[in-house]
Formats: structure tokens, sequence, C-alpha cells
């Protein structure tokens, strides 16, 4: 019998209230020993999805008012008895609570252990319990919404009817070739391609649509790069609604990285405030210019910083060198000044080009739209299923070969028994996705990066 669990389900910080977890067969029964209704009834009368108004206890003495709430098997999110104890917020009542949960026969549950348990209880996938870990991260709406659609099992659902066909098809050729005695209809040639080009194309889509839906979900990681006052760490300022980076008249006055995520638009872009860029012999200076010519080469977004009110001199020209072939918007910034600089030099080197008074907060819808535009996802439809991290890629990614070494070996008209092996192989792949094939240690290792109380 597993241990019976607990853990705060909400922040580590004060707030309103605070939530503790338990979870397990004996979850009643010890949340009976800390908790007493008011009224005297007793949680072990409860039906599920009842809760009482009381009091929570140490050592026979009450300490704070509570409301438990009570949810039965196997309707709860693990499957499994469940108590939600929740406290005012303090951080010292909370603990304390839990300290109490813990007296009362409860073992600190591990990271993800809820979650986990809810998967082995079959009340989620794999792909939907990556999903709640999506969702607790989400930075932004679109993230939020694509990570609420893998939950739902948006993802799942896709796979399943990718694996339904696959399945369908595998047995009617393992039939067919191991029962040649039987009276079993071959299945036809022109209806095995059709499921194998149907199912191929599915998991393209889903391949084909990686990169943007990671973009929107976990964030770009950006570079802010310019020489020294083109109005980097202004930018910097005006996209984070705050002053993270310390502006000056004087050159140089950023020496090193200052990052910040911020929200542009539906998306979250993870920004690096580079040192400027130019010719110095000073050392301190010298390192952070290494620097953010090393954060061009690593970030996945460059934003450019030119300054529209002196003319172009060569450390701009080495930033444009610097930028070349990579995914970067040139910022032409302060457009409130007179403008000196040689437009056509820019415009001649830079597909996206965005035109901004940093100072006067002029210019963010169009640097969205530039964004989106150089990253290539300005259509993203986060309804639809999006694959969430490396581990969901790779399994599809490989299901993806099979099947297209499975239609290669149909068209030259190999045997069915080879061609089943690949089929065989791509519902593998798909299986372990789902999590009904998963290794205990690829299992393990999900609910890890988990957060303690979900």
């Amino acid at each position: 019998m597993a241990k019976t669990i607990a853990a705060v389900a909400t922040g580590n910080s004060a707030s309103g209230i605070g939530v503790i977890r338990i979870s397990g067969d004996d979850a009643v029964e010890i949340a009976q020993k800390v908790f007493k209704a008011i009224d005297g009834t007793p949680l072990s009368a409860l039906k599920g999805y009842t809760a009482k108004f009381g009091n929570v206890y140490a050592d026979g003495e009450s300490f704070d008012n509570a409301v438990a709430l009570v949810f039965r098997n196997p309707k709860s999110y693990t499957g499994e008895d469940v108590v939600e104890l929740s406290v005012h917020g303090g951080i010292f009542i909370v603990e304390k609570t839990l300290e109490a949960v813990f007296a009362a026969g409860a073992v600190p549950a591990q990271a993800g252990e809820f979650t986990k348990r809810a998967f082995l209880n079959g009340k989620m996938d794999l792909a939907q319990a990556e999903g709640v870990a999506a969702l607790i991260s989400a930075q932004g709406q679109e993230a939020a919404k694509a990570s609420f659609n893998l939950l739902q099992g948006s993802l799942s659902n896709k796979i399943s009817q990718v694996l339904d066909k696959m399945i369908e098809c595998s047995a009617s050729m393992a039939a067919w070739v191991d029962y040649p005695d039987e009276e079993i209809p071959e299945l036809e040639e022109d209806a095995l391609k059709k499921v194998l080009t149907e199912s191929k194309s599915a998991l393209y889509d889903l391949i084909k649509n990686y990169e943007n839906g990671i973009v929107m979900t976990q964030g770009v990681d950006t570079a802010i790069v310019g020489r020294p006052n083109a109005g980097k760490s202004t930018l910097m300022n005006m996209l984070s609604g705050v002053e993270k980076s310390i502006v000056t008249h004087i050159e140089g006055t950023t020496r090193d990285i200052v990052e910040n995520s911020v929200r542009l638009g539906n998306m979250v872009l993870h920004l690096s405030d580079t040192a400027g860029i130019r010719e110095s012999e000073d050392v301190v200076e010298s390192i952070g210019i290494k620097k953010a010519l090393e954060k061009i080469d690593s970030a996945s977004l460059i934003l450019a910083v030119f300054d529209s009110s002196v003319p172009l001199n060569s450390d701009d020209e080495m930033l444009i060198e610097s930028c070349k072939n990579k995914p970067c918007v040139a910022v032409v910034n302060k457009t409130d000044l007179e403008s000196k600089i040689d437009l056509a030099v820019i415009e001649s080197n830079f597909d996206k080009i965005v035109y901004i008074s940093a100072k006067n907060n002029d210019g963010t819808a169009e640097l969205e739209k530039a964004v989106k535009e150089i990253l290539g996802v300005q259509g993203f439809d986060s309804s639809q299923p999006i694959l969430a991290n490396k581990r969901q890629k790779l399994c599809v990614s490989n299901a993806y070969d099979h099947i297209s070494q499975a239609l290669d070996g149909a068209e030259i008209g190999i045997t069915y028994d080879a061609i089943n092996v690949m089929i065989d192989s791509a519902v593998d792949e798909l299986l372990s996705l789902t999590g009904k094939k998963a290794t205990q240690e690829v299992v393990n290792n999900i609910f890890s990066r988990f957060c303690v109380g979900k």
C-alpha cells in the first residue's frame, strides 16, 4: 500500500490562504487527527466534494481556523482519497499545519508525486501530466492556453487517432501473415499506403509546429545589442515596464548582461541587455563587450539597436556584420530626435526594421509585429495540439521516421512482415509519448522536474 503523502499546494510566500494537500488511503483519517469541524461532524462521515469549517490542532491545541475539503477515490486529482486543508496563508501557520499532518502519520510528498499518482492511477496520461507542469510555468496568455489544451488532451487525442489507425493496420497484417491457412482477407496495398500517408502527415504537422510552439509557450532568448548610448537599456526598461537597466548619457554604463523576462503582446521574451559594442581598452568593459558578442551567437532573437540621431560609425558596422544571417530585428531608436543616420545602410542589411522612441515608449506594437514575423509565429494557433518539450518531439520524430520507412517499403513491395516491424516500432514510440509504454526511468525523470505540492 502506498504511503499517504502531504505537501503545501500553494506558493512558498505569505498569502490569503495556504492549502495543505493530503493524498492516500489514510488521508481522511490523518486529516481528522488535525482538523475538527465546528459542528462536530467527523471527516470520515463526509462524502466526496464536501467541505467543513473548523479548526486545526497541534498537540491538542487549536491554532487556526480552517476549511477541510474531502475528495473520495477515484473522483479526485490523484485517484486516491484526498483532503485539502485551507488555512490562513501566513508562512508560519502553513508550516505548522503541515508539521501537524506529518505528526499524524503522513510523509512528505516528493516533487510531482501528486501528479505522478494521478498518472499511475489512470487519471491522465504522460502528455497531459506534462501539460500540468507547462501550465504552472506559463508566463503568457498563449502559453497558458496551449498548456491547458495539452492538459485537456489535445495532443493525446491527436496521437490516439494515429495510434488507432496504425494498430488496426498492424493487427490486420499480423493476422494475415501469422495465419496463412485461415480465410483472413489480405490488407489491400492502397489501404495500407493510405493509412501510412495520413499518419505520416499528422505527425509531420506536429513536428513542423514544434519550434513555434516552444517560442510561444516557453519564450525566446533575446539579446539587445548595439553601440554605447544607442538606447539599449532604455529599450530594456520600456519592455520591462520598470527600470531594470541604468540609463545615463555616459557611454559604457552597462558593463555586464542585465536579464529580465517580459511580455511583448502574447509572447514572452527572455531579454539580455548587453554592454555597448565598441573597441575599448577598459579591461572590465572589454569583458562585457566579449559577452555581448557571444550573446549574439547564442540568442534565438537579436534586437540590434541603432541611434537615429547620429551617423553610423565603425561600431555600428561591427554590429551589422555580427548580426548577418541571424534572426534579427533592427531597432532604429530615438525617432523623437532629428535623424542623422544613413537608413539606406540599415535597410540593405536587415529584413525587419522598426522605428521607435524608447524614451517616449513609442513603437511597441510595431516591434511586436516585426518580432513575430522574423520568428514566423504570427499565425500560431494555441488551440491546436502542440509538442511541449524535446521528449515529446523525439518520440514523434522517431515514429515519423519509422512510418516513412514503412511507406517506402510499401512502395517498393517488401513483405508485410517487414513493414509490420516498422509500424510496430512507430507504435511503440507513440505509446511511450503517452506513457503507456514509457520506462520507469522516463516517468521518474519527468515528475522529478515538477514542484513539490503538484
